[in-house]
C-alpha cells in the first residue's frame, strides 16, 4: 500500500521539476551582455590554474549555459552566475577574472558587478 506522506512527496517533487525553466528571454541578454563586457573588456580569466582571453572565457561559459538549460537549472542571470560561472564543475576550484593593474577577484563578484552595471544602464536607457 503506497503512504499518503510517500504521495505527497512525490507531487512536491513534481512541482519542483515541473516550475524548472530555461534561462528567461530578459535573463539571457542580461548573460549575453556580460559574457560580451568580459569578452571585450581585456580582461583574463583564470579556470583551474590557465589563464585565457576573454574570447575563450565566454565560449567556455556559454557551453555551461547551454548544459544548465538543457537541464533546466538556470532562469536568471544570478542562477547562472552562481551555478555556471563561479566554479569549475570539476575541480571545484573557483574561477578568477584579472584585470590590468588589479588584482584577480573570484569571477562571482567581477560579473554580480557587471550585472549591476548592465541593469543600470538598462534602467537609464528605458522610456519613462
Amino acid at each position: 500500500m503506497i503512504r499518503p506522506w510517500f504521495m505527497l512527496l512525490i507531487a512536491c517533487g513534481a512541482a519542483l521539476v515541473a516550475s524548472a525553466a530555461p534561462l528567461l528571454p530578459t535573463a539571457r541578454a542580461e548573460v549575453d551582455a556580460l559574457l560580451t563586457r568580459l569578452q571585450t573588456s581585456g580582461c583574463e580569466f583564470n579556470r583551474n590554474g590557465t589563464w585565457y582571453a576573454g574570447a575563450e572565457a565566454k565560449a567556455h561559459l556559454l557551453k555551461k549555459l547551454d548544459y544548465l538549460e538543457g537541464k533546466d537549472m538556470v532562469s536568471t542571470a544570478e542562477q547562472f552566475i552562481e551555478r555556471g560561472a563561479s566554479a569549475s564543475s570539476m575541480s571545484g576550484k573557483p574561477y578568477l577574472v584579472r584585470c590590468a593593474g588589479k588584482a584577480p577577484v573570484q569571477s562571482a563578484v567581477w560579473l554580480k558587478a557587471e550585472l549591476q552595471q548592465v541593469r543600470a544602464a538598462r534602467a537609464a536607457s528605458a522610456p519613462r
